[in-house]
This record gives structure tokens, C-alpha cells and sequence, in this order.
């Protein structure tokens, strides 16, 4: 069976929205990353990039959320364009563009928005303006198209609700008003089935809810110098 391991963020809604989609059975190994749990030696021999997600169907190990989507589609032979090198171009590009756009710039909004220490005027405003930069190309090609690629419901606009589920907390929850195309799609997903099964698997266990001190120094250990030199004001 599919082991699938989960922490209730971005990226691994989409992949558990995949699974729901597909019917695949599996079972989800749940990883607190507030807690630290993803620099377990058990983890870290699955997904040396401590992070979440990763999948392991038999001799299969994925630790990238879109190669997880991708192989599961191809897999299951769902959720694809139709076979030619137009629609599969599309779904490459588009998906590569989730995963080195929208993926990490509106990780780093948030960074910066919410938690990282002062000064940082010039990254907040550098990495939301992209952000939504990148999420302006998205709502301009659903405003031409009623799915991401190939006209039809796939892998791409699973991964693009996964990220749109946290717009407000990147950009602010205003930004809605102005993406009228990527809310239609985003309303379509959350109304289906397979997505109120994703969301609930992060009220089935049970996870930290608070980012403390404890959970900045898991989620953030390259920063922990630079906190320890505020705390002594520069000295070491």
C-alpha cells in the first residue's frame, strides 16, 4: 500500500487531493513538522530534503510534491492532457511553473510577511510582489481557459489549489478580489468530494497549531544564529 507522508500544508493538500481523486489506497504517516519530526533519521532516509511531502509505493520514493503528482497520474493514466507533444508540453510547463514559482515565492511571503525579523521592508515587498505576479499569470490563464491545461480538470489545477488555499495569508485575503478567474477554479475544487476528503485528513491527527519558539528553530534552523545574536545583541 502507498505510504503517503503528510503534514496539513501546501503542498501535501495537493498530493492528498490527488490520492482522493484517484481512489488509490494508502496510508498516511503523519509528519509534525513544528515538532521536528521531519529530521527524524526514519524521515530523513525517505526525503533527505526534510520536508513534506514524500510517497513510497513499493520500490518507488518520491520526495517532490509535483513528481509525486506526476508520477500518480501516470500511474493511474488520470487526471492528464490527451496524448500529444502540445498538451504535454502545457502540463510540464505549467506544473514546473507551480512548482518554481508560485510554490516557493509565496512560501517566501509568508516567510517574510510573518515571521521573519526585522529589517525586512525590501523583502517583504520583493517577495509578494512576485508572489502575485506569479499569481496574476495564473488568474490570466484561467480567464482564457477553464482549466490549467488542455481544457479539462488535471494534476496542474490540483496543484494550484493547494497553494490557493493559503492566498490570503500570502498576499492578504484582498487579493481574492482581484483574481476573479483562479476563485472560480478554486471554488469548482472545493466543491468536490475528493477535496473535503484531503482537508480532513488534517483534523484526523493531530498536529501543533502555534509557531513558537521551539517550532521557529525547526522550521527555520539556518535563522537560529541570527536569533540567538538578538537575543545577546550582537554579541557572541
Amino acid at each position: 500500500m502507498i505510504q503517503f507522508y503528510y503534514h496539513p500544508s501546501p503542498n501535501p493538500a495537493k498530493v492528498a487531493l490527488l490520492l482522493e481523486e484517484t481512489g488509490l489506497p494508502y496510508e498516511v504517516r503523519p509528519v509534525d513538522t513544528r515538532k521536528g519530526e521531519q529530521f527524524d533519521p526514519s524521515f530523513l532516509a525517505i526525503n533527505p530534503n526534510a520536508k513534506t511531502p514524500a510517497l513510497v509505493d513499493g520500490e518507488a520514493v518520491l520526495f517532490d510534491s509535483n513528481a509525486i503528482l506526476l508520477y500518480l497520474a501516470e500511474k493511474t493514466g488520470r487526471f492528464l492532457p490527451p496524448p500529444g507533444d502540445g498538451p504535454r508540453a502545457e502540463l510540464l510547463s505549467w506544473l514546473m511553473f507551480v512548482a518554481t514559482g508560485i510554490g516557493p515565492y509565496s512560501g517566501q511571503s509568508v516567510h517574510f510577511r510573518h515571521f521573519a525579523p526585522e529589517p525586512k521592508a525590501y523583502a517583504v515587498n520583493r517577495y509578494r510582489r512576485e508572489a502575485e505576479r506569479h499569481w496574476r499569470l495564473l488568474d490570466a490563464r484561467l480567464g482564457a481557459h477553464p482549466y490549467m491545461v488542455a481544457g479539462q480538470y488535471g494534476i496542474v489545477d490540483m496543484a494550484v489549489w493547494g497553494w490557493a488555499q493559503r492566498l490570503g495569508v500570502v498576499l492578504g485575503e484582498e487579493a481574492w478580489d482581484d483574481m476573479p478567474h483562479l476563485r472560480r477554479l478554486y471554488d469548482e475544487i472545493e466543491a468536490r468530494p475528493a477535496a473535503a476528503r484531503a482537508r480532513a485528513l488534517a483534523t484526523r491527527f493531530t498536529f501543533k497549531g502555534t509557531v513558537d519558539e521551539e517550532a521557529r528553530g525547526y522550521l527555520f534552523p539556518h535563522n537560529r544564529h541570527l536569533d540567538d545574536q538578538a537575543q545577546t545583541g550582537g554579541r557572541s
